[in-house]
């Protein structure tokens, strides 16, 4: 059989819009001599048959994507592989009979972990039923608007992690160099799986180091034995496509989000001194609500109304790994759930998938969909966009060309990595030339809608709970800006409580008030000396109730 005719069949196979039995069938159907174009056609119409035009329609468009994609796949000369070990990798025994089901699956009924074909948007056999998530049931009518999804994706296992308990149940590293690429793929799922159920953020695997995690907030060992650099080697690019991994050999950096079952992480390897390390972030499995994160409930009223606007710029700002992603797809849902526009993401890597619902949303991934940033943000402002995420403002075109879109009719949300809104508001100002920087202070104070600064701290109930600052661009702000004084940002902050704004000392007391984190953790984190003496007198009051409540 042609390769492009298997690559083809593959595509299908995966997206379950053909099973490896009728594949089959078809194919001996027409004969060994058949070619791409004819078998296509055979397979389309197979599955328009019963549907109306527009649906066919949209099957057509479908089909010549699966085309193309088999075409390009062909073209390395290398097959599609349907059994877990390289050497069986031949898919059939001679022309016009297939060896086993079709189905990219090991012959235990295991996923076989080697994926490349294309993600077809509502393309399902006919008759066949829809199992995806309620959310992601659209149909010609009604089509998703994200982007073909880059994520490399693997099929979930089943595990029974009642026994889990600590890190000592975890699978061993020991044994890394003696397992075959299938079990090493396995060994990491079940790693990742286990490492999601045990509330870790981060896993870290390195070479020439122990592998550890990360765990609210600290750093933790799962094992003692150290990393080889061939050991970080395998487990590192076990989980990668053959395609990121000459990426990755000719760049030495690569970031790509992975998709395990329902659960997904943004993957970043990296070469160093002694080898490869790889980091894997566990994305959260569903797109939390601000009240879910732990925002107040006052405080998700206002910054609510930073999204009604229709354009102007809005920031979420934090240090890495002070949940600014979560923040920013809370954020994009509230706009999706709301209004009736179109938006456009632009991140690296996509990691929580939105979903159309009341607006259009469009996600593009640097290196995927765009080459950079600011790219990205200059074709999107052809695209008629009305709502534009940007998930990194770290150079100057990007942050020019944001400001600018931000006055021009469009709502721009954007992360930086800055700890307070004083040194978001500097960050800003600073990547630009001295002779420019007039012009951007007076163009950022009138465009400007407001400033979210978080971190990430320990909630009193365990787990984590965020900790935040709210700057809102009132006339006082935007005269502050425009003269460069952000020093005064502080006091106006935190005397604007009416128009929505709060310091992260005011919002560390409230959260202490409200029994959601510890006196310690919100003494560790304050610096005005004022609110501090208000937390001591609370603690006191407490402590004081306390004795009477026992006397």
């Amino acid at each position: 059989m042609p390769l492009d005719v298997q690559w083809f069949i593959y595509a299908l196979v995966s997206n379950g819009a053909l099973t490896g039995e009728d594949a089959r069938q078809l194919y001996a159907d027409l004969g060994p001599e058949t070619d791409l174009a004819a078998f296509a056609q055979a397979v389309l119409d197979k599955l328009v048959a019963d549907l109306s035009e527009e649906d066919a329609e949209f099957v057509l468009n479908q089909i010549q994507t699966v085309i193309d994609y088999a075409v390009e796949q062909a073209e390395t000369g290398i097959g599609p592989r349907y059994e877990e070990e390289a050497e069986e990798a031949e898919v059939w025994d001679e022309p016009g009979a297939a060896r086993g089901d079709l189905r990219p699956e090991g012959a235990g009924g295991e996923r076989v972990l080697d994926f490349h074909a294309p993600v077809l948007e509502n393309f399902r056999a006919p008759g066949k039923e829809e199992k995806e998530p309620e959310e992601r049931k659209f149909g010609a009518h009604h089509q998703a608007g994200i982007v073909q999804d880059s994520a490399t994706r693997f099929e979930g296992l089943e595990l029974d992690l009642s026994g889990l308990q600590s890190y000592d149940d975890l699978p061993g590293f020991e044994e890394v160099s003696a397992l075959s690429e299938a079990q090493l793929q396995e060994r990491m799922i079940i790693l990742l799986t286990c490492l999601r159920a045990l509330g870790c953020s981060d896993l870290h695997l390195s070479a020439g180091s122990q592998p550890f995690v990360r765990r609210m907030l600290g750093i933790e060992r799962i094992s003692d034995y150290v990393l080889t650099a061939e050991d970080a080697r395998r487990l590192n690019l076990a989980l990668v496509s053959a395609e990121r991994r000459g990426q990755f050999e000719e760049e030495m950096d690569i970031n790509f989000a992975l998709e395990v079952g329902q659960d997904r992480f943004r993957v970043c390897l990296m070469m160093h001194k002694d080898g490869i390390e790889g980091s894997y972030r566990l994305v959260p499995d569903h797109i939390c609500t601000l009240e879910e994160l732990g925002f107040l409930e006052s405080d998700v009223t206002h910054i609510k109304r930073l999204l009604d606007y229709h354009n102007g710029l809005v920031l979420v700002t934090g240090p890495i790994g002070s949940g600014k992603t979560t923040t920013l797809a809370a954020m994009v849902d509230i706009i999706n759930d709301k209004r009736t526009d179109h938006i456009i993401t632009v991140e690296d890597p996509i990691e929580i998938l939105q979903w159309s619902k009341n607006c259009q949303v469009t996600q593009r991934e640097i290196g995927r969909h765009t080459v950079s940033y600011h790219a990205a943000l200059k074709g999107a402002l052809r695209e008629d966009p009305d709502v534009i995420v940007i998930g990194e403002m770290h150079d100057l075109e990007t942050i020019e060309n944001a400001i600018t879109a931000s006055e021009t009719g469009h709502l721009v949300i954007g992360t930086l990595h800055t700890s307070d809104a004083a040194n978001t508001l500097n960050r800003l100002l600073d990547v630009f030339p001295p002779s420019q920087q007039p012009q951007i202070r007076a163009m950022t104070a009138g465009s400007l809608r407001g400033i979210i600064c978080q971190r990430l701290v320990p909630a009193a109930a365990g787990g984590l709970t965020v900790a935040y600052e709210i700057m809102v661009n009132t006339m006082a702000v935007g005269s502050i800006i425009n003269e460069g004084k952000t020093f005064r940002l502080k006091s106006t902050m935190a005397t604007g409580s009416r128009q929505g704004m709060c310091t992260l000392d005011q919002c560390l007391l409230e959260k202490y008030k409200r029994g959601l984190i510890t006196r310690e953790v919100a003494h560790s984190l304050m610096r005005d000396q004022s609110v501090i003496s208000q937390l001591q007198a609370e603690w006191a009051t407490r402590e004081a109730r306390k004795l009477q409540h026992n006397g």
